[in-house]
């Protein structure tokens, strides 16, 4: 009987050493870094509040292994206000879900010093300002997704340093400008989503680098010209809309293997019998408005 008991407790021992190596306590300006969050985003109203008293370890939405905070997933949660300068200090941060909340303001400088994260969710917000110049230094983000703000001015050139990106959605806010070319840089793209903003100029023909895109809507824009016949290099294609633009030739949509598209729309319905096997009554408007859930 002794040697299952010896088993027994080199387990319980060993779970209690990954427990207390999961909830030790943070550094001090980590927790700084979430306080001032708290403060700044009306904690007190928060849906699920901080008891401040309790360790950390265990307050609403955060993830700590290593002594470090690593997720911070405050999705639909209430809160009111500016993101506070001090976010950055969560160097070990690798997710940051802050959607669907009443979270104003610009964005902090210092989030693009969080080097390690790959998600960051700020969908369906207030938030306002520009996209950080410096996003190229965010080179570990895999998702990317700001739809229903209000961020105004150019998509920043350095986008396109930001190798790992998978899913891109800075739909619905008001960018102005053009697509930079360096989005034909992100070849892990699988969905890129500009829908419902004010972009202007040619779609450049660098996108057709992106041969895992699933995704493509940029709709509602002033984008103009011919559709480059590079698009027809995107095989992966599912979804595929660029309604309400100011285009002048479709005659680069001849190229695309539309067989399996799910969602092809666009603004020249009496070409429908020029495109084959195309059902358009599967086509819908784009609007990511409330397609974000809860991970």
């Amino acid at each position: 009987m002794k040697k299952p008991l010896l088993v027994f407790a080199f387990f319980l021992v060993s779970f209690q050493l990954v427990q207390a190596n999961l909830t030790r306590e943070i550094p001090k300006d980590e927790k700084k870094a979430l306080l001032d969050l708290f403060k700044s985003t009306n904690g007190n109203h928060w849906k699920n509040k901080w008891n401040l008293k309790e360790p950390v370890s265990q307050w609403y939405g955060v993830k700590i292994d290593e002594g470090h905070v690593v997720e911070l997933n405050l999705f639909a949660n209430n809160l009111m206000g500016p993101l506070p300068k001090g976010l950055g200090r969560l160097q070990q941060l690798s997710t940051l879900n802050l959607a669907f909340n009443n979270i104003t303001g610009e964005l902090p400088s210092d989030i693009t010093e969080l080097s390690h994260l790959k998600v960051l969710k700020l969908e369906m917000n207030r938030v306002k300002g520009n996209l950080p110049e410096n996003i190229g230094t965010m080179t570990s983000l895999v998702e990317l997704t700001a739809f229903n703000n209000f961020f105004n001015g150019t998509i920043p050139e350095q986008i396109g340093e930001v190798k790992k990106l998978k899913i891109l959605n800075l739909s619905s806010n008001n960018l102005s400008g053009r697509i930079p070319t360096s989005l034909g840089n992100l070849t892990e793209l699988e969905s890129l989503g500009l829908f419902e903003n004010t972009l202007y100029g040619a779609i450049p023909s660098d996108i057709g680098n992106l041969v895992k895109l699933k995704e493509l809507v940029l709709a509602n824009n002033g984008l103009e010209g011919e559709i480059p016949k590079e698009i027809g290099q995107l095989a992966s294609l599912k979804v595929f809309q660029i309604q309400n633009n100011k285009f002048n030739s479709f005659k680069s949509l001849k190229l695309m293997n539309t067989k399996e598209m799910l969602v092809f729309d666009y603004d020249r319905k009496e070409d429908i019998d020029k495109f084959k096997n195309i059902n358009f009554s599967e086509t819908r408007m784009a609007d990511t408005k409330f397609e974000d859930v809860e991970d």
